[in-house]
């Protein structure tokens, strides 16, 4: 009864947000008669929440803008604006964004801001990218667009490639320290990315832009304005657009259709209703992750031929004809899929398909109940279905039990290969609900953020042609069959999540609004209901876990003068284990079990993050520094354990792995146009980042805890640096950028790493006079990675060690070899693009 009450609140306030579309214009003027205390106030920001878009302040400069938003002013070529917020917050704007090459995903378009540590594996991020801020990745950070949570519910990944279209990207904010009191996250231990679209505009028109580069990328995209619809102020927009490229990584085309849609009406002082719909169809191919040893025989690998694995100790043999002998304790492979199909070759492109389809929906709006009270309601839906291939050979037991079985009506060998599609889909409704109340100098704000989550994951086995052609990519059709009537699945798991967070926060401004002092707590409730299909688990059935988290924030603002700042701020961040962690999964072995082993006592990371910051906000100059301090318990990880002495059988499973101290420094400085229309930008990170805890290594009578106290932490380069010079006098524009990233760790036992590495890159293009019907057409080329550097951008795959080492109690442990992702060469892309 009382989810009923939850969802049914919800729906009111959905459907309150679509009957106030039909609300007519009101022409009126706000009031200018109120106190200049009392508007302060209500718009000062602080770290209570600007999370959803109605609650962004948004300042108008008064300088002409082109179709495409961009404006020639903005501070460092658009990657710098404004801040208040009395906590680390970096953001992007138009100026940048539209002078990126058309279709990037919003992490290539935030990795010159401080912290920011982007590598993506194609170009034209069509196969989607990896970040980590400040040391920690994606899955710790959390991503909003229009207000509603991107990340994945289970393991909080978040896929890039799927999220918006740049042309449709008003900003890009990241906060590198904290979340917001009114974010709806899980997993934000690290920061948040809130990504705000633009808005539909007044009088009817449209863009677009065609594009065609390297790798025989191709890429149109269209969006028509509705303009102003009868005599309210309701409009909106609808694009849509579809890409190809050349796979870099294997023989495969990677495909993306998308559409996007915005509705926004405005009345009154201060009421605002929108609904944004983002669609997204991917056919794409999965790229490998690939240890050091194949990195080093193949770099950017034999993508025509076939590569047989070379296995520790072998001596093998290139497709050129060349031999060598792999002296490491790992396996070498290509470092692309193979291009040509053998039979029982799991390396084959086809067999590693990556279609998924998404659907999301946000309606972020904001009613001014009385001069002192706004409700904000931000009700969202959110739909994923995909899946993700491999290739196995044929199952032998269903769970501890020794079986045969059938596909499409035979008996198939042991040997058999057979395509096993991960498949996951996902149905997420919520809402966050805010009412905020001002009076004189005080803000309160109380709220609650509610979201049931149903996430099915299955992963059955259908037949492989004799080209590699898998029969069905969704693994629908015919499955292989069990002798009892059971259809195998790899895994087979529902999990169901329940959310309810309250948080409450109250901000205060004295000394005419020079002084803002914050203080906030929100309260989380998260139910994680498991039902594990497989046989003979290690936990069971039904796996039921709750946890309750109390995280408290504060933080102190105070205005020099109209141009300096400075703050201080404390926070406190969670992320709840992934829900895989919930259930034994994979392949069974008789003396070890699952491949994929549960740990449903794992604890939820807790961050607590301290920030004390200046800001220069000049005429012509804008700079900050901050000094942040994190303290980590419970760090989350995942580790991979021999079942064996030969290792040919090893077990997956998460665990607690200690904590971890990071202290570090950010700063960036920007300019509005110097010099003859120059703007440049400059960002820099200092981190060191330290494992406070001994983790324990290996697996049964070869485990041992390992001397990991005092190392420094994996996936965190200790320097970052960012450059960008950008041109634009109204017609010629342009720019080059670089970033620098050093080298990074992929071991808790700091015994191996990548070398750090420079990517720069340059954009040019012409912007021609209104012609016809057409609004500042333009022509740009964009350029990336122009020395075309060949190297690995991130650890994917972080292990306890690589190297054979010694425990403190003496026990021998033996290495496991980590994985990395390859990042994209040079490329080069042509467009055009115009409104009308």
């Amino acid at each position: 009864m009382r989810l009923v009450r939850l969802l049914s609140t919800s729906a009111l306030f959905a459907f309150g947000t679509v009957s106030a579309f039909a609300a007519p214009a009101n022409n009126t003027a706000p009031s200018a008669k109120k106190s200049h205390t009392k508007v302060a106030a209500a718009a000062a920001p602080s770290m209570m929440g600007n999370t959803a878009p109605t609650d962004e302040h948004i300042s108008v400069s008064g300088h002409h803008s082109y179709f495409d938003g961009v404006t020639r002013r903005d501070v460092g070529g658009g990657l710098m604006q404004k801040q208040d917020a009395a906590k680390s917050v970096s953001a992007i704007s138009r100026d940048y964004i539209e002078k990126q090459a058309p279709g990037q995903d919003p992490m290539q378009l935030i990795a010159l801001l401080p912290g920011a540590n982007v590598t993506s594996s194609d170009p034209a991020g069509l196969t989607g990218s990896h970040m980590s801020a400040r040391g920690l990745d994606q899955s710790q950070m959390g991503f909003t667009l229009e207000g509603f949570p991107l990340n994945d519910i289970g393991n909080f990944a978040v896929y890039s490639q799927e999220i918006v279209d740049s042309e449709n990207l008003r900003k890009i904010s990241l906060a590198q320290g904290s979340a917001d009191l009114d974010s709806p996250h899980l997993s934000a231990t690290g920061g948040v990315v809130d990504m705000y679209m633009i808005d539909p505009k007044m009088k009817k028109g449209g863009a677009f832009d065609v594009s065609y580069g390297s790798y025989d990328y191709t890429r149109g995209f269209l969006r028509l304005d509705t303009g102003k619809i009868g005599q309210t102020n309701l409009r909106a927009y609808f694009s849509g657009s579809y890409a190809t490229e050349d796979a870099i990584h294997s023989m495969a085309t990677n495909r993306k259709l998308h559409a996007e849609a915005k509705f926004v009406n405005d009345w009154g002082d201060g009421n605002r209703v929108s609904l944004a719909i983002v669609g997204n169809r991917l056919y794409n191919y999965l790229s490998p992750s690939v240890n050091l040893p194949s990195w080093n025989a193949y770099g950017f690998g034999e993508k025509t031929g076939y590569v047989a694995s070379c296995y520790a100790g072998s001596t093998c043999t290139r497709p050129n004809g060349t031999t060598f002998k792999n002296t490491s304790n790992a396996t070498i492979n290509n470092t692309v899929y193979n291009g040509t199909y053998k039979e029982n070759n799991s390396n084959y492109y086809k067999l590693h398909q990556n279609p998924f389809t998404n659907i999301y929906a946000s309606a972020p709006s904001t009613f001014k109940l009385t001069d002192h009270l706004v409700l904000t309601e931000t009700p969202y839906f959110w739909y994923g279905d995909g899946s993700g291939g491999g290739a196995y050979t044929t199952p032998t037991s269903w769970g501890a039990t020794s079986m045969t079985g059938t596909l499409n009506g035979k008996k198939p060998s042991s040997s058999t290969l057979m395509y096993e599609p991960s498949l996951t889909t996902t149905y997420r409704p919520g809402a966050v609900t805010k009412l905020t109340l001002t009076t004189g100098v005080n803000r309160l704000m109380v709220g609650y953020w509610f979201e049931y989550a149903k996430q099915i994951q299955t992963a059955p086995a259908t037949g492989i042609a004799s080209n590699g052609t898998p029969w069905n990519i969704w693994g629908s059709g015919s499955n292989f069959i069990f002798n009892d009537g059971t259809t195998y699945q790899y895994r087979a798991s529902l999990t169901q999540t329940r959310t309810h967070v309250m948080f409450i926060g109250d901000s205060l401004s004295l000394l005419h609004n020079k002084l803002t002092i914050d203080a906030g707590l929100k309260y989380a409730i998260v139910t994680r209901d498991g039902h594990n299909m497989l046989p003979n688990t290690s936990t069971g059935p039904y796996i039921d876990k709750t946890f309750y988290q109390p995280l408290p924030t504060a933080s102190i603002r105070y205005q020099i003068n109209p141009e300096m700042q400075v703050f201080v701020s404390g926070a406190t961040n969670f992320r709840i284990p992934m829900n895989y962690s919930l259930y034994d999964a994979g392949t069974y072995y008789k003396n070890g079990g699952y491949s994929t082993q549960a740990n449903a006592n794992q604890q939820p990371e807790i961050s607590i993050s301290e920030e004390a910051g200046w800001r220069y906000t000049g005429p012509t100059v804008m700079a900050s520094i901050t000094y942040f301090h994190y303290n980590f318990t419970n760090r989350l990880f995942s580790q991979t354990e021999c079942l064996n002495s030969s290792c040919t059988n090893y077990a997956t499973t998460n665990i607690n792995a200690g904590g971890q101290s990071t202290n570090g420094v950010d700063a960036e400085i920007g300019t509005r146009p110097i010099f003859y229309h120059l703007r440049p930008y400059a960002s820099f990170e200092y981190v060191d980042a330290r494992t406070t805890s001994n983790l324990r290594a290996g697996s049964g009578a070869s485990s041992d805890y390992l001397h990991t106290a005092g190392k420094f932490a994996p996936e965190t380069p200790k320097y970052q640096v960012g450059f960008n010079l950008d041109y634009d006098d109204g017609n010629i524009f342009g720019a080059y950028s670089l970033k620098y990233v050093a080298k990074q760790y992929s071991t808790f036992m700091d015994d191996q790493h990548i070398p750090g590495y420079v990517k720069m890159n340059i954009s040019v293009g012409y912007r021609f006079k209104n012609l016809g019907f057409l609004q500042a057409p333009n022509i740009k080329f964009n350029l990336t990675n122009i020395t075309n550097n060949h190297y690995l951008g991130f650890p994917t795959g972080v292990q306890t060690n690589a190297q054979t080492q010694r425990g403190i109690f003496g026990t021998t442990v033996k290495g496991t070899a980590p994985t990395y992702m390859i990042a994209a060469p040079f490329a080069a892309t042509g467009s055009i693009s115009a409104g009308f």
